[in-house]
């Protein structure tokens, strides 16, 4: 993709997911899940994304979600971040929060998955 041209703007893509546990295998398996769903949905290469912000509910700390999506191939020099979800009683248990900031082109819809449990954050969007 020539990210030069005129037909592209930068767009902010979210997403979620949940984890089954507090386990590196389990997190990365969700993170993997999330990530692949994100490229696929929006058909993206690594050198259209800018930026990915990783959030996770405090439940969460067996390890860092963008560590995991830095193994991916062509991801090594991606900026990439995690911090903490705000806490809120009712918020959803296990949550992974993505935001990521690509180069669309300007025909295109972005498309924001939400997978398992966190379809009930955005039910319009499952």
């Amino acid at each position: 993709m020539d990210l030069n041209s005129e037909n592209l703007q930068l767009q902010g893509l979210r997403g979620a997911t949940t984890s089954s546990e507090n386990s590196i295998e389990e997190i990365s398996s969700a993170v993997n899940e999330l990530v692949d769903e994100l490229i696929q949905r929006n058909q993206l290469s690594p050198d259209q994304i800018v930026s990915i912000t990783f959030s996770v509910t405090a439940d969460l700390d067996a390890c860092f979600p963008a560590s995991i999506a830095r193994k991916r191939p062509g991801w090594e020099n991606l900026a990439l971040l995690d911090c903490q979800q705000m806490h809120v009683v009712s918020d959803l248990k296990n949550c992974i929060r993505i935001l990521a900031l690509v180069w669309l082109p300007n025909n295109q819809l972005p498309q924001h998955p939400y997978l398992r449990e966190a379809g009930l954050l955005r039910p319009d969007r499952t």
